[in-house]
């Protein structure tokens, strides 16, 4: 992606389902040339992703768990 082109960036901001908010804070600090808060910033929002991810898996393995219990108590 290049760092230039500011309808790439917004493009992949949006397709990680960046807030609003997100996206103005994002394209500020890139305005004035910060770096490091814009990778601080982008590693948040990963950091946000991957625990939902986290929790909905924890939740798929609660579901497995019941999938199994059932289909164990039907085998027997």
């Amino acid at each position: 992606m290049n760092l230039k082109n500011d309808e790439d960036i917004l493009q992949n901001l949006k397709d990680a389902d960046c807030s609003g908010e997100f996206i103005e804070e994002f394209f500020k600090l890139k305005k004035y040339g910060h770096s490091k808060l814009l990778v601080q910033l982008l590693f948040k929002h990963k950091n946000y992703l991957l625990e939902n991810l986290h929790k909905a898996q924890r939740k798929i393995d609660c579901l497995d768990y019941l999938i199994f219990q059932i289909n164990r108590s039907i085998a027997s």
